[in-house]
């Protein structure tokens, strides 16, 4: 495939990374007088939710630049890697059974499993599946996993109403750019309080794809929009146990829920993203709508969506990339390292700061075992993340031996560091951007094979070639809603 240059469709003021962003503050005024006092010194901000609706309902699929297609078409294939791949795991099996007696019609069915659903429990189980293993997509600039909220809702809806692959995949894009734009209108405020951005913001994107599908007026996307803002999920406190990926799952389901409740003409206020008591001001003491308004079908937040090679918190894939050169570099082994000195970003200690973890779910959060089982085995997928690994003995105790300090200085995709060996020597590596950023990121290739190691012993080669194929098809398809059924275990 060509190479495709995304930070071109956006300019450089859209390639801040994390914690960049800023609020918009009211010129500085006189002192009040008492009767002034009283007044919102906050201008009133424009119709934004409006403004969204209108661009949701009018953008085609014909209008899409090249470049955006093609991320999105990766951006999907990764998705259902993921999604396949976390359809076996303890978290997904409790959520299955305890749903199941519940479920109402069998409408759509689940990637890698037999069991079919109805739409809303059916987004919310791939929803919840995609983000188990924390190796789905992520926009850098917000650190929202867009994908799950938005395709888990829309491919649920497309197996029970058959939609074209153009129109899905122009529903995607939509979904995508409305959740990161939302998103970055109140990051980092709104993430640092505790809320989980990929679960407020996600909502978002699952209802208008959703509803875009469904052809909801203007009206109706600015009802959904207002039913989405109602409905935001999900605390950073969740981080290392099931309900972390509960809140992707349930942004799907609550997306199309507002979606379908819109089309019925169930209403909801006007301005509910930017009134004075709506979303952005209750949930943030940040809001830049600007984000969310300017450059609408021109610059494109979905052109910049990464994918992880590394199945953990993408804050610690820099240190994860660098231990990685370095043990096979230099052939190290964990006895012949007297300790691993770092120099890490502040969000690094203060995400993934767990210094024992007892599970494979607590050591995604943890940059004392990314490292050590970096640096023991090479490699930091899901079988990286595994119980097996956190309570292996020799990555136990090399954990004891990673010391990460925090350096202002140090950027969010960088990170220095050493190794320093019992011998005397010391080896250092400095990470700019990590494996998988926008700077360097996965090939096609390699989201082929991330995808097939996810879903082996899941499905047969045959049918994961098959899968694959449909997804970098997806534009062409008739019906979307193919790749759903072929993904699902026989």
């Amino acid at each position: 495939m060509p190479t495709i240059d995304r930070r071109a469709l956006l300019g450089s003021a859209s390639l801040a990374l994390v914690g960049t962003g800023s609020a918009v503050r009211p010129a500085q005024a006189a002192p009040e007088t008492k009767s002034e006092a009283k007044a919102d010194p906050k201008p009133v901000p424009p119709e934004v939710t409006r403004i969204l609706a209108r661009y949701v309902v009018g953008a085609r699929y014909a209008d899409l630049p090249e470049a955006v297609r093609r991320e999105s078409t990766r951006t999907l294939l990764n998705w259902v890697g993921v999604a396949i791949g976390g359809s076996h795991h303890e978290t997904l099996d409790v959520a299955v059974s305890a749903l199941k007696p519940f479920s109402g019609p069998p409408q759509a069915g689940l990637f890698g499993r037999p069991e079919r659903f109805d739409i809303m429990n059916a987004a919310f189980l791939n929803g919840v599946a995609s983000h188990i293993f924390d190796y789905d997509d992520t926009h850098l600039k917000t650190v929202i996993h867009p994908a799950g909220p938005v395709a888990s809702a829309i491919l649920a809806y497309a197996e029970m109403n058959p939609v074209s692959g153009a129109d899905f995949l122009n529903a995607l894009v939509l979904g995508v750019e409305t959740e990161c734009r939302i998103g970055n209108a109140v990051y980092p405020n709104h993430y640092d309080v505790g809320w989980h951005i990929t679960g407020t913001a996600g909502v978002f994107g699952a209802a208008t794809a959703t509803g875009k599908l469904m052809g909801l007026s203007e009206q109706q996307m600015v009802w959904a929009l207002g039913l989405a803002a109602s409905q935001p999920v999900g605390l950073r406190e969740s981080f290392g146990s099931m309900n972390k990926s509960f809140n992707p799952g349930r942004a799907a389901s609550n997306g199309l829920f507002a979606a379908i409740l819109a089309a019925k003409n169930y209403t909801s206020s006007d301005g509910m993203i930017e009134a004075k008591r709506g979303w952005a001001n209750t949930i943030s003491t940040k809001q830049d709508y600007r984000e969310i308004t300017e450059g609408l079908g021109t610059r494109y937040e979905a052109a910049l969506n990464t994918y992880k090679p590394f199945a953990c918190g993408i804050v610690m894939h820099p240190a994860i990339d660098g231990a990685v050169q370095l043990r096979n570099e230099n052939h190290l082994t964990a006895d012949a390292i007297e300790r691993v000195d770092m120099k890490v970003h502040p969000l690094v200690l203060e995400l993934t700061g767990k210094t024992a973890p007892r599970t494979g779910l607590e050591g995604k959060f943890s940059i004392y075992h990314a490292v050590a089982v970096a640096l023991v085995e090479g490699a930091g997928g899901e079988k990286q993340f595994s119980d097996r690994a956190v309570n292996d003995p020799a990555i136990a105790a090399l954990r004891a031996r990673v010391k990460p300090v925090v350096d202002p200085a140090i950027r969010p995709e960088q990170v220095e560091l050493t190794v320093v060996l019992k011998d005397g020597r010391s080896l250092p590596r400095r990470i700019e951007h990590a494996l998988g950023s926008v700077e360097r990121p996965m090939s096609d290739a390699a989201l082929e094979t991330k995808f097939t190691d996810l879903a082996d012993g899941i499905l047969p080669e045959a049918q994961v070639r098959r899968v694959m194929d449909l997804c970098w098809r997806i534009a062409e398809l008739p019906n979307a809603g193919d790749v759903a059924r072929a993904g699902v275990q026989a």
